[in-house]
């Protein structure tokens, strides 16, 4: 009988404590809240200045990376082009194949071919420079003269939109989609269906033949 009142007295006196603490739990969930959406709110800003999403989109044309200044670059105005795309690195063992892209882009870019090199540091780290830095480093070291693109994720939740259709669009060994390493390539017709994909170790200069075959083909009326 006398533990009674007692109890009652004690869970009387840590209610303002059980208050106190629901307070504060409450003010850290809405700061957390607020930080997580403002995050959200400004990738998915950075997001949709430079990108289409996958889910609005139907065709290659329909996308706009963003070049190392930051501007779009419609895939729209490339409409009956052919299209080489490859995610670059500048301190790889494959980094010597930029002289073999730009042997390309000065042999067939007045046919229709255009060379876009994406820069990405998922692979070993072996891209770290700021796109300043490889813009520098590509012209000094292989004169490269075709279009660098600014530096961007090819796999993974921030993976370049452009990036997850052509994956998708050309799975690779055993349907898998991802990039594995740096230097993969991806051929785009006139008429923006992806013709090809190609591994790290295929040299630039080996799809010269393809890629005569591809400029060989009118582009379709209905671009």
């Amino acid at each position: 009988m006398f533990l009674l009142p007692r109890l009652q007295q004690v869970q009387h006196s840590l209610r303002p404590v059980a208050r106190t603490i629901a307070s504060v739990k409450k003010q850290t969930n809405t700061h957390t809240n607020i930080y997580t959406n403002t995050r959200k709110t400004a990738y998915s800003k950075t997001y949709a200045a430079g990108f289409t999403t996958m889910a609005s989109a139907t065709t290659f044309y329909d996308f706009a990376p963003l070049k190392p200044d930051g501007q779009q670059l419609p895939m729209s105005e490339l409409k009956g082009k052919v299209v080489l795309l490859v995610n670059v690195a500048s301190k790889c063992g494959f980094t010597p194949q930029y002289e073999g892209l730009e042997q390309l882009h000065e042999k067939y870019a007045d046919q229709g071919l255009v060379v876009l090199g994406f820069p990405c540091n998922q692979f070993g780290g072996q891209e770290p420079g700021t796109d300043e830095e490889i813009k520098t480093f590509c012209q000094t070291n292989y004169g490269v003269k075709f279009q660098l693109m600014k530096k961007v994720d090819v796999n993974g939740d921030k993976a370049d939109p452009l990036w997850e259709h052509v994956k998708k669009e050309r799975p690779g060994l055993a349907g898998m989609k991802r990039v594995k390493w740096n230097y993969e390539k991806f051929l785009i017709g006139r008429d923006g269906k992806v013709v090809d994909r190609w591994a790290s170790l295929t040299k630039p200069e080996s799809l010269a033949g393809i890629i005569e075959k591809e400029l060989a083909k009118p582009a379709p009326s209905s671009l």
